[in-house]
């Protein structure tokens, strides 16, 4: 690949002081990575530019035919000032899998943790400190291609914005209500469930409204096909502690693969906890619920790291999770986890990378 060029802004930005006052991904850094793909030449022309907006064509394909993906990762800045990212090589071999789905060329992953590396680097004064403080990193790939016409785009850009985040959900490890959606479908295996793209999202939109009209903060998707069998909530893989068992859905081709969820998968074997990816049905859940062995129930993502459930909706029914309150095997993956991303704890597992 060639040489990343940088531009530096000529009009720094006034850096966030307090992101606990800030809505979530409001404020950008001043600089932004872009790439440019096209037939005959590849990848292309990497560079670091001045943030800010783009020139896109009215006729650009994904303005029509949604040909694009995403990612989402955090850098957090340790107590004695060093920048950490954690497992982004795992995000770019996910984009890789979402760029085969959607019919986008692969990138090089060594590259793009590079270009992500300098531009972390270049803008590591936005790092904001303080507790559930991080730098949101969004890679993503778009067509670009000028044609009305349903095909595969020959063209395509690469970018990485940045944003200083605090707390995704305002309450934090307070738990949270979720409802289970029960009308609308969000994705079916062979579809794109599994991918990182923003029709998912789209088609979850209408349900999220809903739920946050009723006073909930999330939607509890599930399987397309059944429709009773629990696949993932919005913006999140879900958890429950049913007895001494920690029990996920199977990944099964309409789930994403959340490396949160991968994370707190490894972390719980590797300190003995049994756990369970399986098949999961509503009925199960509530039953658990009935007769006492739903101890927990923990959603799992880059955003917030680890929401706290305490209460989901379900039909007319309304189940009460340990007397919504926060659990202790919440607490534990959130501590250990945000402990080794923010270097506060030793890191076993070799997940974090300094910058």
């Amino acid at each position: 690949m060639p040489e990343i060029k940088i531009e530096l802004t000529k009009n720094p930005k006034e850096k966030v002081k307090d992101v606990s006052q800030m809505a979530f991904g409001k404020v950008y850094t001043d600089h932004m990575f872009m790439m440019d793909y096209s037939d005959g030449q590849g990848w292309h022309d990497p560079r670091i530019v001045p943030y800010g907006p783009l020139s896109l064509d009215p006729a650009s394909m994904v303005l029509h035919y949604a040909q694009e993906i995403f990612e989402g990762l955090k850098a957090y800045k340790t107590s004695d000032g060093r920048a950490l990212l954690f497992r982004p090589e795992e995000n770019f071999r996910r984009m890789n899998k979402s760029c085969e789905r959607m019919a986008i060329p692969p990138i090089d992953e060594a590259f793009a943790l590079e270009a992500l590396l300098k531009l972390v680097d270049l803008d590591r004064d936005w790092i904001p400190e303080g507790e559930g403080a991080s730098l949101y990193l969004r890679p993503f790939i778009f067509a670009t291609q000028v044609n009305i016409g349903v095909k595969i785009s020959n063209a395509y850009t690469f970018m990485i914005i940045m944003t200083p985040v605090g707390l995704y959900f305002t309450e934090g490890l307070q738990p949270t209500k979720i409802t289970v959606e029960t009308e609308y479908v969000r994705a079916v295996q062979g579809g794109t469930g599994d991918v990182k793209t923003g029709g998912n999202y789209a088609a979850s939109l209408k349900s999220q409204g809903v739920a946050n009209d009723a006073g909930y903060s999330q939607v509890l998707w599930l399987d397309g096909v059944h429709r009773k069998y629990i696949e993932e909530v919005g913006a999140m893989n879900i958890f429950f502690v049913i007895g001494d068992e920690v029990v996920t859905p199977i990944l099964n081709g309409s789930i994403l693969d959340g490396i949160t969820r991968k994370s707190i998968i490894e972390l719980l074997r590797h300190e003995g906890y049994t756990v369970s990816e399986k098949r999961i049905s509503i009925d199960e859940l509530y039953e658990a619920n009935q007769n006492g062995s739903l101890r927990e129930v923990f959603g799992t993502g880059t955003a917030a790291v680890i929401t706290p459930i305490g209460a989901l909706k379900w039909d007319n029914k309304e189940m009460i999770v340990n007397d919504n309150r926060l659990g202790e095997i919440s607490e534990h993956c959130y501590n250990t986890l945000y402990g080794i991303q923010t270097g506060e704890l030793e890191d076993p597992f070799g997940w974090t990378i300094e910058v």
